[in-house]
Protein backbone atom coordinates (compact mmCIF):
# COMPACT_ATOMS: atom_id res chain seq x y z
CA UNK A 1 0.00 0.00 0.00
CA UNK A 2 1.34 3.42 -1.00
CA UNK A 3 0.45 5.97 1.65
CA UNK A 4 -1.20 9.27 0.76
CA UNK A 5 1.10 12.00 2.06
CA UNK A 6 0.47 15.76 2.18
CA UNK A 7 3.70 17.52 1.19
CA UNK A 8 3.53 20.95 2.82
CA UNK A 9 6.21 22.75 0.81
CA UNK A 10 7.47 25.77 2.76
CA UNK A 11 10.21 26.79 0.32
CA UNK A 12 9.71 30.11 -1.45
CA UNK A 13 11.23 28.58 -4.59
CA UNK A 14 10.04 25.03 -4.17
CA UNK A 15 11.43 23.25 -7.25
CA UNK A 16 14.32 21.56 -5.42
CA UNK A 17 11.98 20.44 -2.64
CA UNK A 18 9.54 18.96 -5.11
CA UNK A 19 12.26 17.09 -6.99
CA UNK A 20 13.94 15.76 -3.88
CA UNK A 21 10.87 14.62 -1.96
CA UNK A 22 9.23 13.11 -5.04
CA UNK A 23 12.38 11.06 -5.50
CA UNK A 24 12.74 9.93 -1.89
CA UNK A 25 9.16 9.23 -0.79
CA UNK A 26 7.48 6.04 -1.95
CA UNK A 27 4.06 7.59 -1.55
CA UNK A 28 1.25 9.34 -3.39
CA UNK A 29 2.11 12.97 -2.72
CA UNK A 30 -0.46 15.73 -2.60
CA UNK A 31 1.56 18.93 -2.77
CA UNK A 32 0.78 22.36 -1.33
CA UNK A 33 2.74 25.62 -1.66
CA UNK A 34 2.16 26.82 1.87
CA UNK A 35 4.04 30.11 1.33
CA UNK A 36 1.14 31.00 -1.02
CA UNK A 37 -1.30 29.99 1.73
CA UNK A 38 -2.24 26.76 0.01
CA UNK A 39 -3.37 24.24 2.62
CA UNK A 40 -5.43 21.05 2.44
CA UNK A 41 -9.18 21.30 2.83
CA UNK A 42 -9.19 17.78 4.23
CA UNK A 43 -7.33 15.69 6.79
CA UNK A 44 -7.69 12.51 4.70
CA UNK A 45 -3.99 11.65 4.61
CA UNK A 46 -1.92 8.79 5.97
CA UNK A 47 0.79 11.28 6.85
CA UNK A 48 2.07 14.82 6.37
CA UNK A 49 5.53 16.24 5.76
CA UNK A 50 6.55 19.85 6.42
CA UNK A 51 9.65 20.83 4.43
CA UNK A 52 12.48 23.26 4.93
CA UNK A 53 12.23 26.99 4.28
CA UNK A 54 14.33 30.15 4.41
CA UNK A 55 11.77 31.51 6.90
CA UNK A 56 11.90 31.43 10.68
CA UNK A 57 8.90 30.05 12.53
CA UNK A 58 8.71 33.11 14.78
CA UNK A 59 8.30 35.53 11.86
CA UNK A 60 4.99 37.36 11.86
CA UNK A 61 3.79 36.17 8.45
CA UNK A 62 0.23 35.05 7.70
CA UNK A 63 1.24 31.88 5.87
CA UNK A 64 3.25 30.67 8.87
CA UNK A 65 0.31 31.27 11.23
CA UNK A 66 -2.04 29.47 8.82
CA UNK A 67 0.33 26.54 8.49
CA UNK A 68 0.86 26.19 12.23
CA UNK A 69 -2.89 26.25 12.85
CA UNK A 70 -3.57 23.56 10.24
CA UNK A 71 -0.70 21.40 11.49
CA UNK A 72 -1.95 21.61 15.08
CA UNK A 73 -5.42 20.45 13.99
CA UNK A 74 -3.95 17.60 11.93
CA UNK A 75 -1.72 16.43 14.80
CA UNK A 76 -4.78 16.39 17.06
CA UNK A 77 -6.34 13.94 14.58
CA UNK A 78 -3.43 11.50 15.10
CA UNK A 79 -2.05 11.90 11.58
CA UNK A 80 1.61 10.89 11.32
CA UNK A 81 3.94 13.87 10.77
CA UNK A 82 7.51 14.32 9.61
CA UNK A 83 9.21 17.71 9.85
CA UNK A 84 12.48 18.58 8.09
CA UNK A 85 14.56 21.64 9.12
CA UNK A 86 11.98 24.48 9.15
CA UNK A 87 9.37 21.73 9.48
CA UNK A 88 11.22 20.37 12.52
CA UNK A 89 11.13 23.82 14.10
CA UNK A 90 7.50 24.49 13.14
CA UNK A 91 6.35 21.23 14.71
CA UNK A 92 8.32 22.01 17.87
CA UNK A 93 6.80 25.50 18.06
CA UNK A 94 3.26 24.27 17.33
CA UNK A 95 3.47 21.63 20.06
CA UNK A 96 4.81 23.94 22.75
CA UNK A 97 8.58 23.77 22.32
CA UNK A 98 11.03 26.66 21.95
CA UNK A 99 12.78 27.78 18.75
CA UNK A 100 15.55 30.37 18.84
CA UNK A 101 18.20 31.91 16.57
CA UNK A 102 21.70 30.45 16.78
CA UNK A 103 24.97 32.23 17.40
CA UNK A 104 26.62 30.37 14.52
CA UNK A 105 25.26 29.02 11.23
CA UNK A 106 25.43 25.25 10.83
CA UNK A 107 25.97 24.28 7.21
CA UNK A 108 27.61 21.43 5.33
CA UNK A 109 28.02 17.70 5.76
CA UNK A 110 28.12 17.05 9.47
CA UNK A 111 27.99 14.13 11.90
CA UNK A 112 24.87 13.57 14.02
CA UNK A 113 24.39 10.95 16.73
CA UNK A 114 21.14 9.18 17.57
CA UNK A 115 20.18 7.03 20.52
CA UNK A 116 19.38 3.86 18.57
CA UNK A 117 15.93 3.67 20.12
CA UNK A 118 13.75 5.64 17.71
CA UNK A 119 12.10 3.78 14.83
CA UNK A 120 12.50 6.73 12.45
CA UNK A 121 16.25 6.03 12.30
CA UNK A 122 16.06 2.24 12.45
CA UNK A 123 18.80 0.82 10.23
CA UNK A 124 20.90 4.00 10.42
CA UNK A 125 24.28 3.91 12.21
CA UNK A 126 24.12 5.68 15.56
CA UNK A 127 26.76 8.14 14.31
CA UNK A 128 25.85 9.20 10.78
CA UNK A 129 26.53 11.85 8.12
CA UNK A 130 23.94 14.40 6.97
CA UNK A 131 23.77 17.73 5.18
CA UNK A 132 22.75 20.60 7.43
CA UNK A 133 21.85 24.22 6.82
CA UNK A 134 20.12 26.33 9.48
CA UNK A 135 20.51 29.42 11.63
CA UNK A 136 17.64 28.63 14.04
CA UNK A 137 17.37 25.65 16.34
CA UNK A 138 14.94 23.87 18.61
CA UNK A 139 16.19 24.91 22.05
CA UNK A 140 13.53 22.97 23.99
CA UNK A 141 11.45 20.12 22.65
CA UNK A 142 7.69 20.16 23.29
CA UNK A 143 6.37 18.81 26.61
CA UNK A 144 6.21 15.04 26.44
CA UNK A 145 8.59 14.82 23.47
CA UNK A 146 11.78 12.75 23.40
CA UNK A 147 15.04 13.90 21.81
CA UNK A 148 16.60 11.11 19.76
CA UNK A 149 19.31 12.85 17.70
CA UNK A 150 21.86 15.57 18.52
CA UNK A 151 25.23 17.00 17.65
CA UNK A 152 27.35 19.83 18.98
CA UNK A 153 25.00 22.40 17.43
CA UNK A 154 22.00 21.04 19.30
CA UNK A 155 18.86 18.96 18.83
CA UNK A 156 18.58 17.20 15.47
CA UNK A 157 15.60 14.96 16.09
CA UNK A 158 12.62 14.60 18.41
CA UNK A 159 9.47 12.56 18.61
CA UNK A 160 6.15 13.17 20.29
CA UNK A 161 3.60 10.39 19.77
CA UNK A 162 2.97 10.32 15.97
CA UNK A 163 5.17 13.33 15.23
CA UNK A 164 8.79 12.90 14.14
CA UNK A 165 11.12 15.71 13.14
CA UNK A 166 14.73 16.15 12.06
CA UNK A 167 16.83 19.29 11.75
CA UNK A 168 19.06 17.95 8.97
CA UNK A 169 18.18 17.45 5.28
CA UNK A 170 18.04 13.75 4.36
CA UNK A 171 16.41 14.63 1.01
CA UNK A 172 19.28 16.72 -0.36
CA UNK A 173 21.21 15.69 -3.45
CA UNK A 174 24.59 17.29 -4.29
CA UNK A 175 22.95 19.79 -6.67
CA UNK A 176 20.71 21.09 -3.89
CA UNK A 177 23.58 21.23 -1.42
CA UNK A 178 25.61 23.36 -3.83
CA UNK A 179 22.71 25.65 -4.75
CA UNK A 180 21.73 26.28 -1.13
CA UNK A 181 25.34 26.92 -0.07
CA UNK A 182 25.98 29.40 -2.87
CA UNK A 183 22.76 31.16 -1.89
CA UNK A 184 24.20 32.03 1.54
CA UNK A 185 26.57 34.66 0.11
CA UNK A 186 24.66 37.39 1.92
CA UNK A 187 25.03 35.63 5.28
CA UNK A 188 28.37 33.82 5.25
CA UNK A 189 31.93 34.76 4.38
CA UNK A 190 33.30 33.63 1.02
CA UNK A 191 35.85 31.42 2.79
CA UNK A 192 33.11 29.61 4.72
CA UNK A 193 31.09 29.05 1.57
CA UNK A 194 34.11 27.69 -0.31
CA UNK A 195 34.91 25.33 2.57
CA UNK A 196 31.37 23.94 2.53
CA UNK A 197 31.41 23.56 -1.26
CA UNK A 198 34.71 21.69 -1.01
CA UNK A 199 32.89 19.20 1.22
CA UNK A 200 30.13 18.51 -1.31
CA UNK A 201 31.83 15.37 -2.60
CA UNK A 202 30.58 12.08 -3.92
CA UNK A 203 31.98 10.34 -0.84
CA UNK A 204 30.12 12.61 1.57
CA UNK A 205 26.91 12.32 -0.43
CA UNK A 206 27.14 8.52 -0.46
CA UNK A 207 27.66 8.56 3.31
CA UNK A 208 24.66 10.86 3.78
CA UNK A 209 22.43 8.56 1.70
CA UNK A 210 22.25 6.22 4.70
CA UNK A 211 19.92 8.67 6.45
CA UNK A 212 17.42 8.42 3.57
CA UNK A 213 16.26 5.21 5.25
CA UNK A 214 14.13 7.43 7.47
CA UNK A 215 11.74 8.09 4.58
CA UNK A 216 10.87 4.39 4.24
CA UNK A 217 10.64 4.13 8.02
CA UNK A 218 8.24 7.08 8.12
CA UNK A 219 5.97 5.87 5.33
CA UNK A 220 5.77 2.42 6.92
CA UNK A 221 4.85 4.04 10.24
CA UNK A 222 2.25 6.27 8.53
CA UNK A 223 0.53 3.29 6.91
CA UNK A 224 0.52 1.37 10.18
CA UNK A 225 -0.73 4.36 12.16
CA UNK A 226 -3.47 5.13 9.65
CA UNK A 227 -4.64 1.53 9.91
CA UNK A 228 -4.66 1.69 13.70
CA UNK A 229 -6.68 4.92 13.68
CA UNK A 230 -9.18 3.51 11.16
CA UNK A 231 -9.52 0.35 13.17
CA UNK A 232 -10.07 2.27 16.38
CA UNK A 233 -12.71 4.46 14.70
CA UNK A 234 -14.51 1.45 13.29
CA UNK A 235 -14.49 -0.28 16.67
CA UNK A 236 -15.87 2.86 18.32
CA UNK A 237 -18.61 3.10 15.68
CA UNK A 238 -19.54 -0.51 16.30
Amino acid sequence: MRPRIALLNAAHDGDDNRRNFRRELDADLVEYDVTERELPDTFAFDGCLVTGSRASVYWDEPWICDLESWVTDAVDRDIAFLGVCFGHQLLAHALGGTVEPMDEYEIGYRTVDHDGENELLAGVDESFTVFTTHSDRVAEVPPGATTFAENDYGIHGFRKENVFSVQFHPEYDPETAETVTKGKDDQLADERIEAVLDGVTEANYRAACEAKQLFDNFTEFAVRQAGDVTGATTAADD
